[in-house]
């Protein structure tokens, strides 16, 4: 029996004594007792706290008999798609299925061998989908739904598989209350709320629906800020952008006024957000009795080998790059872990039996973002990277170098690697810091995310202009002198007002520069961004048109300026080039 995992079954409750658990967690990934995965954590935290938790993993979706196995919880049922936005997981940037699924067992995102839509692991919209399930399964439950992708589609979003705007995921689920971002406190609120009879009106970190009379009663106290309305985005995109820009904004000021959308008959109410975990909060999180693998039934899962020797040092990011949404669901304070909890966690990641002495990654959203906090103790703006680095932040380089040195004397640690992403902005700043990662803590090559080359579209995807990418490669060469270095940069193809011409210059000057492309993606307009606003409404944050390239022909067309030069296991893709035929000897004959 598997007493150490949170039970994923009638057979595992009952063998701890339940007749039926507080909490049911129901989510679209395999269950990996680890702190990379999102439902782990809100487990193990109302665990902690004293409830029974339950986990309900990638259940099968064609009725609600799997929505019965643990019978009806006696607070509520905790709704994710995942790790994974559930359309993201299933479908490519340019609409392709998905033949594999990283938080799925052995990676494979079906139930059986006959590839059909009903047959995959995790339904799109997995969200909705399991809230209908649950409702006929045990009616009368409250149903609270959290993750990615409830977070990132609380409001009027786009949906890229379908090419049109949805309204809430709230108003399309008909739940009873939507937790977004880090969820830890909101939901544990939730849980004691319910556990003393009390209501769920009012809670930080939550949004709520309510009709046309209860909205009105709560606007004249209250007095929220109102977004243009499922009706006003339908009737002109421009308001998209503007609701979009307004959200923005409203998150990273960390607004505690509230944020209001009419969808169609009703309301989405959005509360203040929950303070993000202090250190000492974020510390005990990660101290919390977890696994560090996947439950025994779910095989090996690809997500997991990622990310198994691997330790979040940071949450938060100050960046607000156009495309990224790690800003409006992790948070815009960056909140650092202490280096005793760090170093604690990697004591026990080397006593562990699958350890083989590498630490794989010290990281987080961006790595090099630990120890970096705001002199303005209540900024409103929380943009510290465009159009350059502000001033007001302050960088600990000291106390990462000094992390370092702490986790790579551990017993059993042989290597240590920091395999997130870095910004190079930050690592002019802190030579010593970058000297120590090019000598010492790099897994073969650097992970730099330059995204383009050229000014305008950078200026478009919020980040600094291309003469930083050029500035950093001249300062990591001089640091490494004669030894050669290797780097991963990470490209954005057919962002938002981005050309064919565009890419091509990219594509030369990627070339000028000596560097090796292996990875690239196509824009994905996913839901929570601007970009993605960008996109639909052809316009950027001024108001100024920008061309889109949207069908497949034009996108295809942007693609091919950075596959001519992408390195795949050190041969270029490009096609090679047609071997001369070797001519007859006589020519003039055939047989």
């Amino acid at each position: 029996m598997n007493n150490n995992f949170l039970p994923t079954n009638r057979k595992e409750m009952l063998a701890r004594g339940w007749d039926r658990p507080d909490v049911v967690l129901v989510t679209g990934d395999a269950y990996v007792d680890h702190p990379s995965f999102g439902i782990s954590l809100i487990g193990r935290w109302l665990e902690v706290h004293g409830f029974k938790v339950a986990i309900l993993a990638q259940p099968r979706h064609q009725d609600s008999q799997d929505f019965q196995e643990f019978g009806a919880p006696r607070l509520f049922f905790g709704i994710t798609a995942g790790n994974l936005d559930s359309i993201v997981a299933n479908y490519t940037g340019n609409g392709k299925v998905r033949d594999q699924d990283s938080y799925s067992p052995d990676g494979n995102p079906y139930w059986h061998k006959t590839k059909t839509k009903q047959q995959r692991r995790r339904p799109d919209r997995a969200t909705i989908r399991y809230t209908t399930l649950v409702k006929a399964a045990c009616p009368g439950v409250p149903i609270i739904l959290g993750g990615l992708e409830a977070s990132l589609r609380r409001f009027v979003h786009y949906d890229y598989q379908q090419a049109r705007l949805r309204a809430s995921v709230m108003t399309d689920a008909k739940a009873d209350l939507l937790v977004f971002g880090m969820g830890e406190k909101a939901i544990l609120t939730i849980a004691e709320r319910l556990a003393n009879n009390n209501n769920l009106s009012g809670i930080p970190g939550t949004c709520e629906r309510l009709t046309e009379k209860e909205f009105r009663h709560r606007s004249e106290t209250e007095k929220p800020l109102v977004l243009p309305s499922w009706q006003d985005i339908a009737a002109n995109s421009a308001n998209f952008m503007a609701a979009e820009l307004t959200i923005d904004k409203h998150a990273r000021a960390l607004s505690s006024q509230p944020l209001s959308q009419k969808q169609q008959a009703m309301y989405l109410w959005q509360n203040q957000p929950a303070p993000p975990l202090e250190p000492e909060e974020l510390d005990r999180l990660y101290r919390l009795p977890f696994q560090r693998s996947p439950h025994p039934d779910s095989a090996t899962v690809p997500a997991w080998r990622m990310v198994k020797d691997s330790v979040t040092i940071v949450r938060g990011c100050s960046g607000n790059c156009s495309f990224c949404a790690i800003t409006r669901h992790q948070g815009p304070m960056v909140i650092s872990r202490s280096p005793a909890s760090i170093t604690a966690e990697v004591k026990d990641l080397a006593k562990s039996s699958h350890f083989k002495g590498t630490i794989s990654d010290l990281g987080g959203p961006t790595a090099n973002l630990f120890a970096t906090s705001c002199r303005i103790k209540e900024c409103r703006k929380h943009d510290c990277f465009f159009p350059e680095l502000c001033k007001n932040l302050e960088i600990d380089e000291q106390r990462f170098l000094d992390l370092l040195d702490e986790c790579a004397r551990i017993d059993g640690v042989k290597h240590l690697h920091i395999s997130s992403g870095l910004r190079m902005e930050l690592l002019l700043k802190t030579p010593k810091l970058l000297k120590k990662l090019l000598d010492k803590h790099l897994p073969g090559a650097m992970k730099i995310a330059p995204e383009h080359t050229e000014d305008e579209v950078l200026r478009l995807m919020h980040k600094p202009g291309g003469k930083l990418l050029r500035e950093f490669l001249a300062l990591c060469r001089q640091l490494a002198g004669k030894r050669k270095l290797h780097f991963i940069p990470y490209f954005i193809a057919s962002h938002p007002g981005c050309s064919e011409a565009d890419m091509n210059n990219l594509a030369t000057e990627v070339s000028k520069l000596g560097m090796e492309v292996r990875q690239f993606q196509d824009f994905t307009p996913t839901p929570g961004t601007i970009s993605t606003a960008m996109y639909v409404a052809g316009l950027d944050r001024d108001g100024r048109k920008i061309k889109i390239a949207k069908g497949a022909t034009a996108r295809r067309q942007q693609r091919k300026a950075l596959e001519s030069i992408t390195i795949k296991s050190g041969r270029t893709t490009a096609p090679p080039k047609a071997k001369k035929k070797p001519a007859r000897k006589n020519p003039g004959r055939r047989k």
